[in-house]
């Protein structure tokens, strides 16, 4: 059985892969990111971060399980983004929203509240599927990395 501390650093390491992956795409194969995938980076963001300061950190106990309750709140944040995109891309053609301000327009003219409620509503953009692999959505593919990371999470949280 790994040791905590060795769990965060691979959660670590997978989830700069994960930010080293999506900026690729971006700058790379020109993907631009809607605002559904950029609340999923800053989820990610800060699953790195939290999986950085507890590997950095080397917490006794409590620590870890607190580092794991971070951790599963983080992801769970991403991957409650990531179902929502997901649901979006699958909306029949008829039912998917306009498309609305880009995020840098909103976050110059709306409260980050009315930014964050706009955002998870969706639009149009977010509903468009760029790149697929093996007919898995990049959304699809998040929402499985979530989920897998809110395990990792909870195993750390409960684990003896």
């Amino acid at each position: 059985m790994p040791s905590s501390h060795k769990i965060y650093a691979l959660i670590l390491a997978f989830s700069i892969a994960a930010i080293a992956f999506a900026l690729y795409l971006q700058h790379a194969l020109h993907l631009e990111p809607c605002p559904l995938c950029i609340f999923q980076r800053l989820a990610m963001i800060s699953i790195a971060f939290i999986a950085l300061l507890a590997t950095l950190h080397h917490p006794k106990a409590l620590g870890l399980r607190l580092y794991g309750l971070l951790l599963t709140l983080a992801s769970l944040a991403g991957m409650g983004v990531a179902t929502r995109h997901v649901w979006l891309q699958h909306l029949p053609a008829d039912q998917v929203p306009s498309c609305g301000p880009g995020l840098n327009y909103m976050l110059d003219v709306f409260p980050m509240q009315k930014v964050i409620s706009m955002v998870l509503r969706g639009s149009g953009e977010c509903a468009k599927i760029d790149w697929t692999l093996a007919g898995i959505t990049l959304p699809e593919m998040t929402l499985v990395t979530f989920a897998c990371l809110t395990l990792l999470g909870c195993y750390q949280m409960f684990r003896r």
